[in-house]
């Protein structure tokens, strides 16, 4: 994910977050299996195990999954978390929810070898590719391999896309006369110091598309993110860029009115802040349409990997997909689900309408995106 992270503080009450653990001494794994049971480490499919009721039984024996980056109101990781808890007795440690993917690919950098190590990783695009391009991850192929489409997975299963969704504008509409509708109309003088994204750009994956469908909208192209970094340096200039970073606090604050953000992540405030008087509106720019998917990955040296490889297995079956689209975001199995009648239709129906098919830069092309935000961001917004 270039992933964004910065989310609401806490986590459901259902989980474990680690915070002591952080200082913790690097742990000894201890082989709960016997000699003649597979090695959980270097299965690359349920049937290495024998089949997935076996690799259940070698995940439970571990008994937990340490997971990092996962904000409970994240395409709907909370239920998640807690469906797979209660149906597996695996309990979860979820550490630092607000983390980015930076993050995430440093823990696995610097805790190899440690109990407190990520079993998993949910990452933006260009940050899977880095990552199995520096050997980090465990080649593993769910059940449902076969389904996902071509360019969604890397073809061991180093990374495999898991959900996404589409840049959006989210406005308060009872503090916005008029909510912008385009990358154009968030100019316009009305929304002086109101608009703000999800996290650094040069850190966050929804920050990162952000620019990109602003590069879309005003000329520019997969191969060239300038025009976005220019139009954020004119929205700045103009007084309308607000540098704060989007949660549901500082929405329910009034101190982000307007955020660039994924549309599964505003449209997942829309009912949060209606509880609480506010009316949140969600457009997708009729001038940037921009479409990412986040992509799953095993560390290669995960503490617990059986229960790594049975959480994939959780998340591409059709009762995980359901779940991310219950968090309005747009699983990879939904055409394959909307097929053979899995997919649940009432979900379905309330994602944000889009015309069009979505199209998606390669991974040439983000890294070449990524590379020349990094190099000319913070010029434009503190020049």
């Amino acid at each position: 994910m270039f992933t964004p992270r910065a989310r609401a503080a806490g986590v459901a009450a259902a989980l474990t977050v680690v915070t002591a653990a952080c200082g913790a001494a690097p742990g000894t794994q201890q082989s709960t299996a016997s000699s003649s049971a597979p090695n959980a480490a270097t299965a690359t499919s349920a049937a290495d195990f024998g089949g997935l009721d076996k690799l259940v039984e070698a995940a439970k024996k571990e008994g937990n999954l340490h997971v990092i980056a996962l904000p409970p109101d994240w395409a709907n990781y909370g239920e998640i978390i807690q469906k797979f808890q209660a149906k597996y007795g695996i309990k979860i440690e979820s550490e630092t929810p607000d983390a980015a993917s930076a993050d995430e690919i440093n823990a696995v950098k610097t805790r190899k070898g440690q109990d407190r190590a990520p079993d998993v990783l949910d990452l933006g695009q260009s940050f899977a590719i880095s990552g199995a391009g520096e050997s980090l991850f465990a080649p593993y192929k769910v059940q449902s391999f076969d389904k996902i489409p071509e360019g969604q997975k890397e073809g061991t299963g180093l990374w495999v896309n898991d959900y996404g969704g589409y840049v959006s504008i989210g406005c308060d509409a009872k503090k916005i006369a008029a909510c912008p509708t385009s990358f154009a109309d968030l100019l316009k003088p009305e929304y002086k110091g109101k608009v703000a994204m999800n996290g650094n750009p040069t850190k966050a994956g929804s920050a990162f598309a952000g620019v990109y469908a602003a590069a879309l909208a005003n000329g520019g192209s997969f191969d060239d993110i300038q025009p976005g970094i220019d139009f954020f340096k004119k929205l700045k200039d103009a007084g309308n860029y607000n540098p704060v970073e989007t949660t549901p606090a500082t929405i329910e604050k009034g101190e982000t009115q307007i955020s660039i953000d994924w549309d599964y992540n505003n449209s997942a405030y829309a009912p949060q802040m209606a509880a609480k008087g506010l009316d949140w509106k969600v457009n997708i720019p009729s001038d940037g349409k921009y479409f990412q998917m986040y992509a799953q990955a095993i560390n290669k040296d995960a503490p617990h990997p059986a229960a790594a490889r049975l959480w994939q297995e959780y998340l591409y079956s059709a009762e995980g997909q359901n779940l991310f689209l219950k968090g309005f975001a747009r699983p990879v199995l939904l055409p394959s689900m909307t097929t053979d009648g899995t997919v649940d239709k009432a979900l379905a129906e309330k994602l944000p309408s889009v015309e069009g098919n979505p199209t998606f830069p390669t991974s040439q092309q983000v890294d070449a995106a990524k590379a020349k935000l990094a190099s000319g961001w913070d010029a434009a917004i503190s020049g």
